[in-house]
């Protein structure tokens, strides 16, 4: 095996543990400025630079920390002096997946060339191998996870902007809502925008996100979970909400919401003072 071989696959090998242990400085170390990455997820024309290299793995980290394993099972690497490419088939799932598809593997390659004295990669790309419907499952779910984790990215970002309409552009008409204010329920996007324009209704700037937001997949179906974290310039409160997600044209909406505060057996009262 050749000096560059062997560099070449130290390189990958290091970066596949830097994505098993969702290290983002470490797995975008030894890319090209202007990588170019052909995903499983979209965008079909591929992630075209650094930055946008960067920004696609975050999603993939959340998905991975359910359990999911990424480890190389086979690799083989070509190299001459300034360029080489590199192909490789992976272990990538969650226990599930690989329980039941086990032979199913991620496929790899790379290309390379030398930059400045050292070996980065100018090229990736990924796919799962479509043989049944098992496989084209774990492509569609890990493409509608995606999906789903940007709708709520946009939903923040139109909350912290006051867009009331790109925060409705989300819900859908016949949306049904268990909200923290009475009534007991809410049903139709005119109530809930009228709840949100309450909350927008405010001098100070608010912003609403869900730092460990859980998202399950399966069909035209999406359920999203976890704490909601809302602030404003003088406070920040916490509760608990569940959504449920319908793909209807090709587009996820929101048809469900379900939002709470524990409550203090005590004394009855809604504990809108707890932290994680």
């Amino acid at each position: 095996m050749s000096t560059n071989e062997q560099r070449i696959r130290t390189l990958i090998e290091r970066w596949a543990e830097a994505v098993h242990r969702g290290d983002l400085d470490a797995v975008v170390a030894h890319h090209a400025e202007d990588i170019v990455m052909y995903d499983v997820p979209p965008p079909h024309e591929g992630v075209r630079g650094l930055d946008a290299y960067r920004k696609t793995w975050p999603p993939f980290f959340a998905w991975q920390a359910l359990g999911a394993v990424f480890e190389i099972e086979s690799l083989d690497v070509t190299a001459g002096d300034d360029v080489a490419f590199a192909h490789a088939l992976l272990r990538c799932g969650t226990p599930e997946e690989l329980t039941a598809d086990p032979g199913n593997r991620l496929r790899l390659t790379l290309g390379l060339r030398q930059e400045h004295g050292r070996w980065v990669v100018s090229h990736e790309h990924h796919s799962f191998p479509i043989a049944d419907r098992t496989v084209d499952s774990i492509e569609d779910r890990a493409r509608a996870e995606q999906e789903v984790r940007r709708l709520h990215e946009r939903w923040f970002e139109a909350t912290a902007a006051k867009d009331l309409d790109a925060m409705m552009s989300v819900i859908a008409a016949d949306v049904d809502s268990y909200e923290h204010d009475t009534p007991l329920r809410h049903q139709g996007v005119a109530a809930v925008r009228e709840i949100c324009a309450r909350g927008l209704d405010v001098d100070s700037a608010v912003t609403w996100d869900v730092p460990n937001l859980r998202i399950m997949v399966r069909d035209d179906l999406a359920v999203a979970w976890g704490l909601n974290r809302v602030r404003d310039e003088v406070s920040e409160s916490w509760s608990r909400g569940t959504r449920v997600f319908e793909r209807r044209n090709g587009d996820w909406v929101m048809i469900h919401q379900h939002l709470s505060y524990p409550y203090d057996p005590d004394t009855g009262a809604a504990r809108t003072d707890l932290h994680p």
